[in-house]
């Protein structure tokens, strides 16, 4: 068994990914070789969340006053380090980047504990916006700090919906090695068949259609049509394809938004909070009702969805397959690399050629 230190652990959604041990939509998502030694989380209302749903227990706590030395021993890192600055829908605050002090620069608190205790893996997990902020340059900064702290990087923007998850979310995962030969068998998961993609249908509970409380207001309607070629907003779903984006302001989805919203018998509705977990790809019993509705909507819209992040965790489980436990980096740290995927990046230039697996 593997032991995992979760930082920015939010709800749980990538912890739960993680370990495995749900199921989901009738599929079993099977218990996978790893175990959360440590979590932390800033947000109270997330937390008890969290501590509601695992029999481990996650803290709450800044994750730059930690004291390194008394962390856990552990083999692997994971966090989903905040994405405000780096969302392409970030638009007050402006998308700031690695600009912003406050958020976007905490990836350096797992650079932290990367340089000073040296586990086998990380995992970190963000927006696809974080390759295009502060026009590319944020992403050359990140990979080449991880890169600087002794891992070889692979990275991937991974579409969740490819995944069996009916949301169309796209996130960029990076997943480093300080060995390189786990390096060098790591591949990320294929996408699933089609026949397997999960669509909006499939977790839309139609018993929503008579609460009257998810229903917008004809004065938000009319507001919207107003504007509505001249803003393209009103994202009304079709319940046969993945649902777009759900984000952290479920609670106060806008009509003048590219909020994703069901258009039911005429009218305009936005989902429940079990909705919107079904969405994230949350299994049924999963425990969101310790904490106000709003609080779920923030911590559920946030999440990490566990089926994505069980898929990665278990290409993970097959490179460790591959490799014996002794197995050590034969091949120097290429300093020059700062991350590859199928082919590879030399600090942001991209090369066409691939790597021999054979």
């Amino acid at each position: 068994m593997m032991k995992v230190l979760s930082l920015f652990s939010g709800c749980g959604g990538m912890d739960l990914g993680m370990i495995g041990g749900f199921s989901y939509l009738g599929k079993e998502y099977e218990k996978l070789p790893f175990e959360i030694v440590y979590s932390i989380d800033f947000d109270q209302y997330c937390t008890k969340i969290y501590n509601e749903n695992f029999e481990h227990k996650s803290i709450v706590g800044d994750v730059r006053n930690i004291d390194i030395e008394k962390l856990p021993k552990f083999d692997i890192l994971i966090g989903g380090f905040p994405c405000q600055s780096f969302s392409i829908s970030a638009q007050n605050p402006p998308r700031l980047g690695c600009k912003d002090e406050d958020k976007g620069l905490l990836f350096r608190e797992m650079v932290k504990i990367l340089e000073a205790r040296k586990p086998r893996f990380f995992i970190a997990e963000n927006v696809k916006g974080l390759l295009s902020a502060n026009k590319g340059q944020a992403f050359k900064l990140i990979s080449k700090e991880f890169s600087d702290a002794g891992y070889h990087l692979r990275f991937k923007v991974i579409n969740a919906s490819h995944f069996g998850v009916p949301q169309k979310r796209e996130r960029v995962i990076i997943v480093g090695f300080r060995d390189y030969s786990d390096f060098f068998k790591f591949s990320f998961p294929y996408p699933l068949s089609k026949n397997d993609f999960k669509v909006l249908r499939d977790v839309i509970d139609y018993r929503e259609d008579y609460n009257e409380k998810l229903f917008f207001s004809d004065k938000a309607v009319a507001g919207m049509m107003k504007n509505r070629t001249k803003m393209n907003k009103g994202r009304a779903q079709n319940l046969d394809e993945p649902c777009n984006t759900i984000s952290s302001h479920l609670a106060k989805v806008s009509l003048n938004s590219t909020d994703p919203v069901l258009f039911v018998n005429g009218r305009y509705r936005r989902f429940s909070t079990s909705e919107a977990a079904r969405i994230q790809s949350f299994p049924d019993d999963f425990k969101f009702d310790s904490v106000t509705e709003t609080c779920q909507y923030r911590a559920i819209g946030n999440a990490v969805p566990p089926v994505m992040m069980w898929h990665i965790a278990n290409a993970l489980v097959k490179t460790i397959k591959k490799c014996t436990t002794n197995v050590v980096a034969t091949y120097p740290l290429q300093k020059d690399i700062s991350f590859v995927s199928e082919g590879y990046i030399v600090y942001g230039e991209p090369r066409n050629e691939r790597l021999d697996k054979s």
